[in-house]
């Protein structure tokens, strides 16, 4: 990271006046709105030029940065050694002789955690401050040792209580490398001292999910947008529209936040389709039964759902880790890796009667040309009819089996009692062969679990043109899987021959998240979502 280069006294005097100013507005209630102008503002006092030069070269620097490191070996103890010493004890948070933008990046996020359920205080940012400006104007090594130290005990507290096991959700972790173990300071300084700018790592929470982020920045402005407006409650039995006149009306401008009257103009038409919209609601403007019913909900339903869903997206990791992450409430699938969103995709989720369940694993390998192993329900319920009704196994390239082994034999359709298996009374394993018509499609990708759950490719590209696609048994249909399977490997995944089940290991096994976020981040604010597997509770 460059270092700053103007003078100390300009630096912290603008550092002060910028991180008082995002106290004074957390306690106003205005830090979310404040904090990425406050972000800019303290980088420009950072980058402003000196008004004489005072540039020194990197060799100087260094041996500034040698004589804190000194310090920092003297004064460092426990947990945080374990960081330091790998690395010298070089500092952290100083660029040549005094502290860099990275603390006041630090200090805003501080400032802002109540939005993490967090207490700002426990952090200690008054005595941070205090800390920065001895460092700042007094530019001793000593000074600069005790803030760095004091900078990555409060980094880390904070990203430990960040990273807290989410509350009142439950996820099945199929890997125990996944369970959600609490990071040591010493990893979590480590990670941040790896990203290319310790800056933006702060400033992008970059060890919290991007989905968890934008989730955070939603829900302070839905409480902005809709939070403020009048508790009013309108009649459930109406159905109000534009060019009506009907009493109600009145109820429903006084609800938006509207003048008064019962005139059921644009602007009452553009404030219900607007609501409408971050409701996940047909914009159309008329406030019928499902408009009428959310109104009546009330901003703290809604609150509650934006922190039901934080909490769900709190359970993924950052975008540093290479990891996929399937949103079953939304039909979407996204994939990180270096720091940021490599792609996303639709998918097909299970249905309301199958729902995609919450668990994470490693996917480990791929199966090109994969058999379907049709479940037994709907042998009962599909296959078996069609059986009785004169149709053949042969003909819809179905196969019966002896078992479920993996040295499971064919079985003659002749051999098995249809109707005891049409009724229920009887169960038999039924596969289907892999071809173009094939459900799993050319290939699916799999985290072993008991569930039968995995990612697979479809031949029905109808389904992803559906705003719904809540379709499938619980698996996972990618609306590209060639493109997932690029990422995968780096290439694109082949076979040599058509035989059947042909398995390739991936380079590196790949976390894959399955979760259920109801409210969904939008490039105008956030979107809330039918609660398809009746999750959100009342």
């Amino acid at each position: 990271m460059p270092a700053a280069t103007p003078a100390a006294g300009a630096v912290a005097s603008g550092r002060t006046r910028l991180i008082h100013a995002a106290f004074r507005a957390r306690r106003l209630g205005r830090a979310h709105s404040l904090v990425p102008a406050l972000i800019a503002g303290l980088l420009a006092v950072a980058a402003a030029p000196a008004p004489v030069a005072l540039a020194q070269g990197k060799a100087v620097g260094d041996a500034a940065k040698s004589s804190v490191a000194a310090e920092i070996r003297a004064g460092v103890s426990g947990k945080y050694k374990d960081f330091y010493a790998p690395r010298g004890y070089w500092p952290l948070w100083v660029e040549k002789d005094r502290i860099g933008p990275q603390a006041d990046a630090l200090l805003a996020l501080i400032a802002q955690s109540d939005a993490d359920g967090l207490n700002p205080r426990s952090y200690g940012g008054r005595d941070l401050e205090k800390l920065i400006e001895a460092a700042d104007s007094e530019g001793t090594p000593k000074a600069l040792a005790r803030a760095d130290l004091a900078l990555s005990r409060a980094f880390a507290d904070l990203v430990a209580d960040m990273r807290r096991p989410a509350r009142g959700v439950k996820i099945r972790y199929l890997d125990a490398e996944l369970d959600t173990k609490p990071p040591g300071p010493a990893d979590i300084v480590r990670a941040a001292s790896l990203a290319p700018s310790l800056t933006d790592y702060i400033q992008s929470a970059g060890w919290m999910s991007p989905l968890y982020m934008r989730l955070r920045a939603a829900r302070a402005g839905y409480m902005d947008k809709w939070g403020g407006l009048p508790a009013v409650q309108i009649p459930p039995d109406v159905k109000l529209r534009p060019g009506g006149k009907v009493p109600e009306i009145a109820l429903l401008r006084h609800r938006m936040g509207l003048s008064d009257g019962v005139a059921y103009d644009k602007a009452l038409v553009a404030k219900v389709k607007a609501f409408q919209t971050d409701h996940g609601l047909k914009p159309d403007g008329v406030a019928g039964a499902m408009t009428i019913g959310a109104l009546n909900d009330g901003p703290a339903r809604y609150e509650h759902l934006l922190a039901l869903n934080m909490e769900r997206a709190r359970l993924l990791p950052g975008p540093w880790t290479r990891h996929v992450v399937v949103d079953a409430a939304s039909a979407r699938l996204y994939y990180y890796s270096k720091g940021a969103m490599d792609g996303t995709m639709k998918v097909v989720a299970g249905a309301k009667e199958s729902p995609t369940p919450l668990m994470a694993g490693m996917i480990r390998y791929a199966t090109l040309n994969p058999y379907w192993n049709i479940p037994t329900d709907l042998v009962e319920r599909k296959v078996a009819p069609k059986i009785l009704a004169g149709g053949s196994l042969k003909s819809m390239r179905y196969e019966a089996l002896t078992d479920w082994t993996a040295d499971a034999a064919p079985l003659a359709q002749s051999a098995i009692d249809w109707r005891a298996v049409a009724s229920g009374q009887g169960e038999v394993r039924v596969r289907q062969l892999p071809g173009g018509s094939n459900a799993m499609g050319r290939i699916k990708f799999m985290f072993p679990n008991d569930l039968g759950i995995y990612l697979h490719d479809t031949p029905q590209r109808d389904l992803f043109a559906k705003e719904d696609r809540h379709y499938s048994n619980g698996c996972v249909r990618l609306e590209d899987a060639q493109r997932l399977g690029r990422w995968f490997f780096g290439k694109t995944p082949t076979t040599d021959s058509d035989a059947p089940e042909q398995h390739e290991p991936l380079p590196q096994p790949v976390p894959v998240y399955l979760t259920y976020l109801t409210a969904v981040p939008t490039a105008t604010g956030v979107q809330f979502l039918p609660d398809v597997y009746g999750r959100d509770g009342n």
